[in-house]
C-alpha cells in the first residue's frame, strides 16, 4: 500500500503584532479579561494590503525550501481557508501563480478552523490511490478581515496566518500517515457563519449596516460540541491504531482556547505539556493554526524521528477531524 509522508513545512505569521491591550476600549484590563478566559496574549494581524494568498505564497516557498524540492514537482495544491481573496477564482490558483508550480493544479477547499485537516486529508489520498505523487496542503485564514470589532466576545480571539506541507510517496507503517478520521455535523451549520456573504444573503447596505457581513459565533454551543469531539477524535484514532492515548508523543490540537485544552487535559489524563500550543502568541488562526505549530515544532527540534503525533481541527459546519502520522 502507498503511505504518504510529510517532506517539508513551512509558514507565515505577519509582523503587526496585536497585545491583548488593542482592545482595552472594549474592556476594561483587557490583556487579563483575555487571557484568563482563553490563554492567548497576543496576536498577529495582517497589513492592509497583504491578502490570504500572500501568507500561503510564503508558507509555501517556505515548505518547498524544507522539502528541498521545486515548485515543478508539485502535482497538486489544496488550499483550506474562509477567508480567500475572493469569492472565485481560488487562492490556490493565486498560490500556484506566485510560487510557479507550473505542472499542478489547484484548489480551495472550506472546513473553517478544520480546513488544514481536511487539507492534509486529501492530499493524503490523491498519494494513496497512486494518481499523483507530491501534494501541497495549506491553511491559511486572514480572520482579521472578516472579524466585528464591536464584538469583545470575538473579536480579540482571532489572528491571521498561514501554514503549509508537503506530502509526497514513500511512507511506510513506520514513518507517515498512519490513520485518519473526519467528520461533519451540518444541523450544526448555523453555529458559526458569516451570514452575509454569499447567496444566501448577498451583501446589501442592510446587511452591512446590520454587521451581517461579520464573522459570528455562538460561543457557548461551540465551546460543548469542542469538549465533545476532541475525546473522540483521539480515541477513535488511538483506537484505530491499536494503541492508548498514552503512546502518543504529541497532541496538536486546533488551537482555539486553552480552557479546552486543560478540560481535555485532564479528562483524557494525557498531560498537557504534550499538547503543542502556539495560542499564546497566536491567538485562533482557524486554518492555519494546527499548521503553524506543526511546522514551528518540526523546525525547533521538538518533533523529532520517531514521535507519533496526533494533528486534529474542529470548526465551523460543523467540522471536526485528525490525522495520526509517524514521524
Amino acid at each position: 500500500m502507498i503511505v504518504s509522508k510529510i517532506i517539508g513545512s513551512g509558514s507565515c505569521l505577519p509582523d503587526r503584532v496585536i497585545p491583548n491591550s488593542h482592545f482595552d476600549y472594549l474592556v476594561e484590563d483587557a490583556d487579563e479579561w483575555i487571557y484568563s478566559r482563553t490563554g492567548i496574549r497576543e496576536r498577529r494581524f495582517a497589513h492592509a494590503d497583504q491578502s490570504t494568498s500572500d501568507l500561503a505564497t510564503i508558507a509555501a516557498k517556505n515548505a518547498l525550501e524544507a522539502a528541498g524540492i521545486d515548485a515543478s514537482a508539485l502535482d497538486c495544491i489544496v488550499v483550506g481557508t474562509s477567508t480567500p481573496d475572493m469569492s472565485l477564482p481560488s487562492t490556490g490558483c493565486m498560490v500556484q501563480e506566485n510560487i510557479g508550480a507550473k505542472k499542478a493544479f489547484a484548489f480551495d477547499i472550506n472546513a473553517v478552523c478544520s480546513s488544514f485537516v481536511y487539507a492534509l486529508e486529501i492530499a493524503d489520498n490523491f498519494i494513496k490511490c497512486g494518481k499523483y505523487r507530491t501534494v501541497m496542503a495549506i491553511g491559511a485564514d486572514t480572520y482579521s478581515k472578516i472579524l466585528d470589532f464591536n464584538d469583545k466576545n470575538s473579536c480579540p480571539l482571532f489572528g491571521d496566518g498561514a501554514g503549509a506541507a508537503i506530502l509526497s510517496s514513500g511512507g511506510s507503517e513506520s514513518e507517515g500517515v498512519q490513520h485518519t478520521y473526519m467528520r461533519s455535523d451540518g444541523q450544526g451549520w448555523p453555529l458559526i457563519q458569516v451570514p452575509s456573504s454569499g447567496s444566501r444573503r448577498p451583501v446589501t447596505a442592510e446587511t452591512i449596516e446590520a454587521r451581517e457581513i461579520y464573522f459570528q459565533m455562538a460561543g457557548k454551543q461551540v465551546y460543548v460540541f469542542a469538549t465533545d469531539v476532541i475525546p473522540d477524535i483521539i480515541n477513535t484514532l488511538c483506537a484505530k491504531a491499536g494503541i492508548t492515548p498514552a503512546d502518543l508523543s504529541y497532541i496538536i490540537p486546533h488551537q482555539a482556547n486553552v480552557r479546552m485544552i486543560d478540560f481535555i487535559s485532564k479528562k483524557s489524563t494525557f498531560p498537557k505539556e504534550r499538547f503543542l500550543l502556539n495560542l499564546d502568541r497566536c491567538g485562533n488562526t482557524s486554518a492555519a493554526s494546527v499548521a503553524l505549530v506543526l511546522d514551528e515544532n518540526l523546525r525547533n527540534g521538538t518533533i523529532r524521528k520517531g514521535d507519533l503525533v496526533l494533528a486534529m481541527g474542529f470548526g465551523g459546519g460543523l467540522t471536526w477531524g485528525g490525522l495520526l502520522i509517524q514521524f
